[in-house]
This record gives structure tokens, C-alpha cells and sequence, in this order.
């Protein structure tokens, strides 16, 4: 089965009766956890974005406090698993400002969560290149933004 294009959707969500689409959402949110959590980013937290990068911010600081850092083995798959998690919560978000402010964080984090990832090639090549990623997210913020995130980078 080949998926139709967006506009091919979109059409014909606009052609549906609102009980049908109603059905539809809730037939997505059934079978997939990122549907569900994607729908109550939109329906729930999307008007309060500092709240919600105030509750992602308190998870993240949560998974990096039970990380296992007697070996560097399983801090480095926690640590991706962290990352992988803010990547997701940065794409149901969509914003730039969210983005710069969790990645900002993570680093923040790793640094002084007392793992030595400067002496494993794999970690230190994970916050250059997350650091990298801030860089060029804030080159696209405001510039009163910029100034402020620019420093907070330059504390990194």
C-alpha cells in the first residue's frame, strides 16, 4: 500500500463530517504512544510553551540524575536515550526558542552531571555536535534572542 501525499489528506479531512474525524484521531492515538503524546502537546500544552519546556526540562534533569555512571558504557546509552527523548519533545513542539532553550539544557546537564565525556570520542562528538545544533538553531531566532542564547553557549 503506497501512502497518499498530504494535500491528497488534507482534502479529504476537510470533506469528512467532524464525528468522522473525531474517530480518525482517536483511531491514530489508539495504536501509537508518540501519536498520543503528540496530541496532547496540540490539545493541551501547545499555549503554554514555557510550561511545557518547564515540564520537559524537570524530565530530563529526572533521567539524568538515575544514569549509572560507574560505567561509561551504560552513561553513554543513557545519555543518547535522553537526547533521543528531547528530539522528540523539540519536533512536537516546531519552535526554534524551544529547541535552542532544551538542547541548551541537555548540554548544561552533561556537563555537570560529573561523566567524564570529554575522554569518550562517541560522547565528546555528541556535545560538539549538539553544540553545533544550537549554533545554527539560534542564527534563525531573533536577534534580541541571539544575544541572550549566544551567551548561554558561550558558557558551554
Amino acid at each position: 500500500m503506497k501512502a497518499a501525499s498530504l494535500a491528497i489528506i488534507k482534502h479529504e479531512l476537510s470533506t469528512l463530517p467532524q464525528k468522522e474525524l473525531l474517530k480518525l484521531c482517536l483511531r491514530l492515538a489508539r495504536y501509537k504512544t508518540e501519536n498520543k503524546e503528540l496530541l496532547t502537546y496540540l490539545l493541551f500544552e501547545s499555549g503554554d510553551e514555557a510550561g511545557y519546556i518547564k515540564s520537559v526540562k524537570d524530565d530530563v534533569a529526572l533521567q539524568f540524575s538515575e544514569i549509572n555512571i560507574t560505567h561509561l558504557y551504560f552513561a553513554r546509552k543513557s545519555i543518547r536515550k535522553i537526547l533521543k527523548t528531547i528530539n522528540k519533545f523539540i519536533r512536537y513542539s516546531g519552535s526554534k526558542q524551544t529547541e535552542a532553550e532544551l538542547l541548551i539544557f541537555f548540554c548544561s546537564q552533561l556537563k555537570s552531571s560529573g561523566i567524564h565525556y570529554q575522554t569518550v570520542t562517541s560522547l565528546s562528538n555528541l556535545y560538539k555536535n549538539q553544540l553545533l545544533k544550537i549554533s545554527k538553531t539560534i542564527s534563525g531566532l531573533h536577534e534580541d534572542l541571539q544575544h541572550d542564547y549566544f551567551e548561554e553557549l558561550k558558557g558551554l
